[in-house]
């Protein structure tokens, strides 16, 4: 049996306030077209289908399409929640589905398989929701359910009773934070919401794989415990990491080969840092005027409107951030020492100015105008 394992599409989600479903669409189109090039018998989507637990009517039009186009290519489906659904509105799209796409929401079905047949006989797929352990600790009572760790142990205890009962190779699939992860830069708060503390890797022994959804980019945790990450890249902390699905093969045995498909990505991401001029060099521009740009820029004073002018040469600048290079001479001490340290106007000016400009004082012209200033002062004073 061939399985591909993809997750986190976040349907509905926005990249600094641009849509993504028409880029989304065009990867789940190369996605589809991948099922049918490589003869794939089952598609997995562990979770995070939607960004948002009350999508917007588009997100259901183009989940909807997605799926049915996969069947069409001749895959059976099996998708599950995940930490930014809503289980009972993903469990009400199920209803509305045809034969051969399951939507896994449901904590009391969690050992029991689905089963999909090939030439050497069953594969059990047991789909493990997103499971909030405050919300379904109610369903298991004597159990205790307080933790991410535990609320998963739980359930995989339930799918090897479940694969106990229903012999044959079998695949687990779970939304989760597992052990031994790096977490995408930038996105660390956000996989820490919801209670998805650390999950201990032996939890998930026993199934001939276990395909994981939550983390964005590709992880192999073990060589049957795998991230696919999100199929297109939604922060800049991601934009060094590949955009695929894993493709699985099962034989008589159970794991067979594990191999990585790449996706397209529509539009590139990058992070240009340097001076203003130096991001908007002739060279820079032509490299990367087409793609998603952020920009770092190093100079000591804040540019004036740095937006404006980037967008001009980066139609898809998306992020522009002043992080001004600090000052090997600059000497770590409180705005409150500096002043005590000062003795003139000018250098109480002086350490103001360094203070607000990471370590930078002023300029030559800048102290010009200082002096020009207080010796205006002075001989105002004179005349009073």
């Amino acid at each position: 049996m061939r399985i591909l394992h993809t997750s986190d599409w976040h349907i509905g989600r926005t990249f600094h306030g641009h849509s993504t479903m028409d880029a989304l669409a065009e990867v789940l189109d190369a996605l589809t077209a991948q099922v049918r090039e490589h003869g794939v018998d089952v598609v997995i989507l562990a979770g995070d289908v939607f960004d948002s637990a009350t999508p917007a009517g588009p997100a259901y039009t183009l989940l909807s399409d997605a799926l049915v186009s996969v069947s069409d290519a001749g895959a059976r489906v099996v998708v599950t929640s995940g930490n930014h659904d809503s289980a009972a509105r993903l469990g009400f799209q199920a209803r509305l589905l045809r034969d051969g796409i399951h939507v896994l929401t449901d904590p009391l079905a969690v050992g029991v398989p689905v089963t999909i047949e090939d030439e050497h006989g069953p594969v059990r797929f047991f789909g493990i929701p997103y499971l909030e352990p405050a919300i379904v600790r109610q369903h298991w009572s004597g159990v205790e359910l307080r933790t991410q760790a535990q609320t998963l142990s739980h359930a995989m205890d339930l799918v090897r009773a479940g694969m106990a009962e229903h012999p044959g190779r079998s695949v687990a699939i779970a939304h989760c934070f597992a052990a031994g992860v790096d977490a995408t830069l930038g996105l660390e708060r956000e996989v820490r919401q919801g209670g998805l503390d650390v999950v201990p890797l032996a939890v998930f022994d026993g199934p001939d794989y276990v395909a994981l959804g939550h983390i964005h980019g590709r992880q192999q945790v073990s060589e049957r415990v795998r991230y696919s990450g999100a199929p297109l890249h939604y922060s800049f902390g991601e934009q060094s990491k590949p955009r695929g699905s894993w493709l699985v093969d099962l034989d008589a045995d159970g794991l067979a080969d594990v191999r990585w498909l790449e996706l397209p990505v529509p539009r590139r991401l990058v992070t240009l840092t340097g001076t203003l001029d130096e991001i908007l060099s002739v060279e820079n521009v032509a490299a990367h005027a087409d793609d998603w740009v952020c920009a770092v820029y190093t100079d000591a004073l804040a540019q004036t409107e740095p937006m404006r002018r980037l967008r001009e040469s980066y139609p898809f600048c998306a992020m522009v951030q002043h992080q001004p290079e600090i000052s090997e001479r600059a000497v770590e001490r409180s705005y409150v020492d500096r002043l005590r340290g000062a003795v003139t106007d000018t250098e109480r000016i002086e350490a103001f100015l360094e203070h607000v400009r990471s370590g930078h004082g002023p300029s030559e012209r800048e102290s010009e105008l200082i002096r020009e200033v207080l010796d205006d002062r002075v001989r105002a004073d004179a005349l009073i």
